[in-house]
């Protein structure tokens, strides 16, 4: 899911006003949007959120939430914070989103004076790395990391990763990653199986295709077939619910399997990205489930990484409600962009 960011300059002749400004988090099943003041990127001043399938494309949705302000408030500037690949005609190619994203076209369509482009966990590490405020559940380590790199990470329509970079100079970089198209792997004879129900219809079998929502529901029907039984349950959301009322045991299989599939893959990537400064899980799913997510075996799994896991004991496992994040990490992204672009403009201009 992850990308790098591209930067849309402003139109010719055109200068940005202050404030205020349009943040969107846009996922594969809702566009979160928010409108922000320069001076209080970590506040929301207006919310929104809106179902993808309702609209035909993201200028519509961005134009239905510009139609709820007040008249007197004019925005003519914004930034996007979504998965996929940009392309070298400025859209946006990602699997998981219902639309083609073409912010040049939609800051044209709008009349903005300006649009920008961010990974959407890209823009969540940039929100979670600077607050508590958002946490609903230490899963493991200790209260307090030492200094170090931050991966955030979650399942959502797929599953999305970025790291948190801490420099010398007190900002930090944050790099999107690709971590949901890697391989998934497996430790059980049971995991072993649901892949090959998988592997029968991919060579390969990204992570996210098991582990967000559509994956629930994968893993769900791999599982049923494997236990030659007919699946119980026909979306996520009854899967979670089904397995966290207790009435349907396939359906808690299905998501104890994802449990522990989350936790090793977190476990690995912990430790390819050097993640010492903690682990923070977001995205729409686990929230939903957090207490089955705290009974499961998702921190064994976790641990679970040989000689290894004294080191991993040792990272806080975090849980944060994702909600705003996206929309708020996007602003601050874009604020420090706004920066960027000043200092070196004045550094130009001496």
């Amino acid at each position: 899911m992850g990308a790098t960011t591209r930067h849309l300059p402003a139109n010719p002749g055109q200068s940005p006003a202050p404030a205020p400004f349009l943040a969107a988090d846009v996922g594969g099943t809702h566009v979160r949007v928010g409108l922000v003041g320069s001076r209080a990127p970590d506040r929301l001043l207006h919310y929104r959120k809106y179902p993808c399938a309702g609209f035909p494309g993201l200028a519509e949705v961005l134009q239905a939430y510009l139609a709820t302000l007040p008249e007197t408030i004019r925005v003519r500037r914004g930034v996007i914070a979504c998965a996929g690949h940009p392309r070298e005609d400025g859209t946006v190619l990602s699997v998981n989103l219902p639309w083609p994203v073409a912010p040049q076209r939609i800051r044209d369509q709008l009349g903005f004076e300006e649009l920008l482009l961010v990974n959407d966990f890209e823009a969540v590490a940039h929100a979670v790395a600077a607050t508590d405020a958002h946490t609903l559940l230490r899963l493991s380590g200790p209260d307090v990391a030492p200094p170090g790199p931050t991966l955030v990470v979650g399942p959502g329509t797929g599953l999305g990763a970025a790291v948190r970079i801490p420099g010398r100079d007190g900002r930090a970089q944050v790099l999107a990653t690709e971590a949901g198209q890697a391989a998934l792997t497996v430790s059980t004879e049971l995991e072993m199986a649901v892949l090959r129900e998988f592997l029968r219809e991919r060579r390969h079998v990204p992570i996210e295709h098991a582990l967000s929502g559509p994956g629930l529901l994968r893993l769900h029907v791999a599982l049923s077939q494997v236990r030659g039984l007919a699946p119980t349950q026909a979306t996520p959301d009854a899967i979670s619910e089904a397995a966290i009322t207790g009435g349907d045991a396939l359906a808690r299989e299905t998501l104890d399997l994802f449990c522990g599939l989350l936790g090793s893959a977190v476990g690995d990537m912990a430790l390819l990205y050097g993640a010492r400064g903690g682990v923070y899980l977001a995205g729409g799913i686990l929230p939903q489930i957090r207490g089955f997510l705290a009974g499961s075996s998702f921190v064994q799994r976790f641990l679970d990484k040989g000689p290894m896991r004294e080191s991993l004991l040792r990272i806080p496992v975090t849980l944060v409600e994702h909600g705003q994040l996206g929309a708020i990490g996007a602003a601050g992204w874009y604020l420090d962009q706004r920066q960027d672009d000043n200092q070196r403009t004045d550094a130009h201009l001496t």
